[in-house]
């Protein structure tokens, strides 16, 4: 499924138009992406937490030259599933 069905999903089921539900929909995206970015974790009971995760550096390889590289600490975006959401999909 893709946003699109997504949205046409939701705007079928609710009753909702489909420009409202993507308004609420970008809405939502934005202010997780937000606060990840802010450092916050969004913690959604019975469906899961958004958080972010920080990687260390670590030493790769390059598969074509087969030479050594430094790949740099970073941090990533993680998704922990709830016990609802575990279930559901049991």
């Amino acid at each position: 499924m893709n946003k699109t069905d997504l949205i046409n999903n939701i705007s079928s089921k609710s009753g909702l138009t489909k420009k409202d539900v993507e308004s609420v929909l970008n809405g939502f995206l934005g202010e997780i992406t937000d606060a990840l970015a802010s450092g916050d974790k969004v913690q959604l009971i019975g469906f899961g937490t958004f958080e972010t995760r920080k990687r260390s550096g670590r030493t790769g390889r390059n598969p074509q030259t087969g030479k050594t590289i430094e790949i740099p600490a970073s941090t990533v975006p993680a998704f922990k599933a709830g016990n609802k959401l575990k279930e559901a999909v049991k």
